[in-house]
């Protein structure tokens, strides 16, 4: 269904600079317009509206068009003349080829004082006896009927008569009613059929010719089907489309890379080892290595398998110079091994504890940093190795076992020292 749109009626008024307050004449025709809307409101001023050879099957929405002269609705489906009694400036009205059997219906146009010219050729109305005769008596106000003038005398006659004539009006009316329901029904049921059997299946070209190629009857429904035909034609000349590729984002605005797969292809991604990533991707078994690009970077991992990609981002940052890829040449799959860039590598210690003999040194003078709490000196002890290398004291030279001179500041306690050593009685004592 087309509806009338804004844009549509701003085209159709560029000689207005596309304004449509001040419009006053518009044409919509050959537009496939089925309803008519929004003109009254957005088009106040209009005085000429023009919407032939639409698939308008109603006429509507036009009381608050007071300025509207000339109102042209032919080759459309109107079946019924209504909702035009506020259009008190309407001189002109052409309702040409529609479906108008409703023939009484002209009588709506009663308060239309100002209406001279109408055309209602081409409907079935005109086939009614005293079909003329009826409209002229029930609308004294026009001047010409299909195009030709009234003439007093006609006038004169179609009201004496006018009585007779109504009568004989509605009575055709009635059986055209009945006859119209019927073919309704029926029009519809075969167009519906033919969809669901016959052009089902067929080629667009055949089925076209072959609905062309056949008669049809003057109705509405047939006029939506010749529509409906001719726009799948204009459809099968036209080009396909392209499908137009669509163009992947690898990184979002903030710098975070995104998620993609676009060869759609399993992966497996292990972070279950403390100290590097994992990822196992399916490539294709028998695709040519040099169709693969991978490209390793600090916060994620991109592979291009064919000109397609898959982008993965990593938790944490990794280590790229150390990083491998390789594929199997059975399965064909591809193992990114990424080493992490701040990674802890805990090697386990294993020693072997030796036995060891240790001796206690104790010194007379204890630090302050080897006193415990209670002014008690801390023992220390001292590795001199294994059990089997004891010292011989026996080897001490007898020299320094027992001096023929001892200062005095040795019998303090004080070190001994070595027999080569010389005092100088003129050197003052350390302090």
């Amino acid at each position: 269904m087309v509806r009338i749109t804004v844009e549509m009626v701003r085209n159709k008024a560029e000689h207005h600079d596309r304004l449509l307050g001040p419009l006053e004449e518009i044409s919509l025709h050959q537009e496939n317009i089925e309803k008519i809307e929004f003109i009254q409101d957005w088009c106040p001023k209009l005085k000429i509206l023009l919407m032939q050879s639409n698939l308008i099957a109603k006429i509507e929405n036009l009381n608050k068009l007071k300025n509207l002269t000339y109102l042209n609705l032919a080759l459309n489906n109107i079946e019924i003349i209504e909702n035009l009694e506020r259009c008190e400036s309407l001189q002109k009205l052409d309702l040409t080829l529609n479906f108008i059997g409703e023939i009484v219906s002209v009588e709506n146009l009663v308060d239309n004082y100002n209406l001279e010219n109408l055309y209602l050729t081409g409907n079935p109305c005109t086939d009614y006896d005293n079909y003329r005769d009826f409209v002229i008596g029930t609308l004294p106000q026009l001047t010409s009927l299909d195009g030709r003038d009234i003439e007093r005398s006609h006038r004169i006659k179609a009201l004496q008569n006018l009585k007779i004539i109504r009568s004989d009006i509605l009575f055709e009316q009635e059986n055209y009613r009945h006859q119209r329901r019927k073919q309704k029904s029926r029009l519809e049921r075969d167009i519906s059929e033919k969809w669901e059997n016959e052009y089902k299946d067929m080629d667009p070209d055949e089925r076209n010719k072959k609905f062309w190629a056949e008669k049809c009857e003057h109705a509405p429904e047939v006029r939506y089907e010749i529509e409906r035909m001719r726009q799948l034609k204009l459809k099968s000349y036209e080009p396909e489309k392209k499908e137009e590729k669509r163009q992947y984002k690898f990184f979002a605005s903030d710098g975070r890379p995104f998620n993609i797969n676009q060869a759609k292809i399993d992966f497996t991604f292990n972070d279950s080892e403390p100290d590097k990533y994992i990822l196992d991707l399916a490539v294709y078994k028998y695709l040519d290595t040099s169709l693969v690009d991978v490209d390793v970077q600090p916060n994620y991992v991109r592979v291009m398998v064919k000109g397609k990609i898959f982008q993965l981002h990593l938790p944490e940052e990794i280590d790229t110079t150390n990083s491998t890829a390789q594929r199997s040449q059975i399965t064909g799959h591809l193992l990114v091994s990424m080493p992490k860039a701040k990674a802890v590598i805990q090697k386990p210690i294993t020693s072997k504890i030796k036995s060891m003999k240790t001796a206690q040194l104790i010194t007379d003078h204890t630090p302050k940093d080897c006193e415990n709490g209670t002014g008690q000196s801390k023992r220390e002890y001292l590795e001199i190795g294994p059990a089997d290398k004891v010292l011989d004291f026996t080897k001490l030279t007898k020299a320094a076992a027992k001096p023929d001179y001892i200062n005095p500041r040795f019998q303090r306690g004080e070190k001994m020292p070595s027999p080569d050593f010389v005092d100088n009685p003129e050197v003052p004592d350390l302090i």
